[in-house]
């Protein structure tokens, strides 16, 4: 699967950078020799768009899990309000495995983060450890009952 992974790159990128995106969303593990006719390419200049468009951070081309089939049955979206910096939250709660998603936000929160988690408990502990991290003033756990859309094919098509 692929991911967007940086700035205003829809202005940097032409019609041939977007189908190469579009059909990658589709199969990021499409070879070349099949990608290539499907944008108008040789294989080389696709590699090398393809390769371009990576060191340029417009994509990523990685591996989506599904939270629930590895065994995370709890999924949260954690709400955090932070006195002073947030960078210095958000610092401490990169490392930690079971954090997939940290947005610093304008709103009624100045964190979202996304959290998986075994169970109740291993949801507690967790929630629990990022109320208790310094310039933490007040979090919100909001619990997952069922993932409606998941999308990742942002504007390419």
């Amino acid at each position: 699967m692929l991911i967007p992974a940086g700035g205003d790159a829809m202005a940097m990128l032409d019609d041939i950078d977007k189908r190469i995106i579009a059909e990658l969303q589709v199969d990021g593990r499409m070879p070349f020799s099949t990608l290539a006719p499907l944008v108008g390419l040789s294989d080389a200049a696709t590699r090398q768009r393809v390769n371009r468009l990576i060191e340029r951070r417009v994509i990523s081309i990685v591996a989506l899990t599904d939270a629930l089939a590895l065994g995370f049955g709890f999924q949260a979206m954690v709400g955090v309000n932070v006195a002073g910096d947030p960078t210095e939250v958000t610092a401490a709660l990169e490392p930690v495995p079971e954090v997939t998603y940290i947005v610093i936000t304008a709103g009624r929160y100045n964190l979202l983060i996304e959290l998986v988690c075994v169970d109740a408990e291993h949801l507690l502990r967790l929630t629990t450890m990022i109320s208790q991290l310094p310039g933490v003033t007040g979090t919100e756990t909001m619990t997952f009952l069922r993932m409606v859309k998941v999308k990742y094919d942002w504007g390419a098509r």
